[in-house]
């Protein structure tokens, strides 16, 4: 799976790009963000090069969903660094186990 398809699917489930504005990642990253309980968020980072090898995906807890790309999240509860297909399989399998 590329970076584009990764993309076009976040924002096909009402994933909001958040601008990125402050000193937590490098300028020219891509923030994607959807809140899944009360100001905690499932984040999606995409970093400069938009290379498969540089997406990150967070679960993280902000103070409000506008504090996102300009301050740290106050808790990160869950960090996975996408290399590869099978590493978006299993953050599918953790994001199911934590439903339950």
């Amino acid at each position: 799976m590329d970076s584009q398809k990764i993309i076009k699917n976040l924002k096909h489930k009402d994933f909001v790009k958040v601008p990125n504005i402050g000193k937590w990642y490098e300028e020219g990253s891509a923030i994607y963000a959807k809140e899944i309980k009360e100001n905690i968020f499932l984040l999606f980072i995409i970093l400069k090069g938009i290379d498969i090898e540089n997406i990150k995906a967070l679960i993280a807890c902000f103070d409000c969903f506008s504090s996102i790309g300009i301050k740290e999240p106050e808790q990160i509860m869950f960090y996975l660094h996408i290399k590869d297909k099978d590493d978006l399989h299993y953050f599918e399998q953790y994001l199911k186990t934590s439903n339950n």
